[in-house]
């Protein structure tokens, strides 16, 4: 009886209240599971483009290395070191980053984030410095000569101020002098004509034989005899044919290692220049790719909130 008493749109608000909850857990489902999909997805990019970083830093450390093993640069110890570690820091700093994207470890890729904008920073002030460092100095032609010649004052006063100080010129003459950079000149090139000819590289111009000027009589490419007026230059005086003396105390071969540091430096540079440009798109990438991640996830909190 009741029941023929019921109100005639009952069983219409009934079965429009249930097809409502149905529509909406339906809509639920279709939207978790590509929020659910993207939020991973953005974090498997953010944990492989960290993994591109750590190859990035390969060849930063490999530039660093590569420096170390070179006489001129071993002797001096200026550059390798400071390349060397950003590029450790920019590996670990990178698999901090591939840890907390595959992981979904939220502030581990916040500190990624962080750390990597330093480094990348610090890298662009290190390539913008060798470039500024290396600009200058670049070595002059003498008569009847294939090797270039160099002066101390073409350089810039940075890589100068490196050199001049006698305690520093010391300790790099002493490594220079332990080095058979010289002892090849003489097997290679008997003949004066030979030796003229060569393209002798600038530190062994510079520390292996006198001054073009000083006109000194070839014997050897490093044993010379001496004119009767050796006034010239004061680098005319400084000549050796003592082999563990040489030109090891002109400015002559304080210019030619400058000269070998900033052809090395030069290459690492490009090398530096190339993998920073890479890091900087890759950061954006990832920095994109750690947005929507974040958006997701909040989108994802609202969502379950809301519903």
């Amino acid at each position: 009886v009741h029941f023929f008493n019921l109100p005639p749109y009952s069983f219409s608000s009934s079965f429009s209240h249930t097809k409502e909850q149905t529509t909406i857990q339906t809509l639920k489902i279709c939207i978790e599971i590509p929020s659910s999909f993207n939020m991973a997805l953005s974090n498997k990019v953010i944990g492989a483009i960290n993994f591109v970083a750590m190859l990035l830093s390969i060849p930063i450390i490999g530039a660093g290395f590569w420096l170390a093993n070179e006489p001129d640069n071993s002797c001096v110890k200026i550059l390798q070191w400071p390349v060397i570690i950003l590029g450790i820091l920019i590996l670990v700093v990178a698999l901090a980053g591939f840890v907390g994207g595959f992981w979904r470890i939220p502030w581990l890729l916040v500190l990624y984030l962080i750390a990597m904008l330093i480094l990348i920073i610090l890298l662009a002030c290190l390539v913008v410095f060798i470039f500024m460092v290396t600009v200058r100095g670049s070595g002059h032609l003498e008569p009847n000569r294939a090797y270039l010649e160099y002066d101390l004052d073409d350089f810039s006063g940075w890589l100068r101020r490196r050199v001049r100080s006698s305690h520093k010129w010391d300790r790099i003459r002493s490594c220079l002098s332990s080095t058979s950079m010289c002892a090849e000149l003489n097997q290679r090139y008997r003949m004066a004509q030979d030796f003229f000819n060569a393209h002798i590289s600038p530190l062994q111009s510079g520390c292996c034989k006198p001054p073009t000027e000083c006109g000194y009589t070839f014997v050897n490419p490093t044993y010379w005899i001496s004119p009767i007026n050796t006034a010239a230059d004061m680098d005319c005086l400084q000549w050796s044919n003592e082999q563990t003396q040489l030109c090891y105390t002109c400015d002559s071969c304080k210019a030619g290692l400058l000269a070998n540091l900033k052809k090395e430096w030069r290459r690492a540079d490009i090398i530096l220049l190339i993998t920073l440009v890479a890091l900087i798109c890759v950061y954006l990438i990832g920095c994109c790719a750690f947005r929507n991640a974040k958006t997701e996830d909040l989108f994802r909190k609202y969502k379950q909130g809301y519903v």
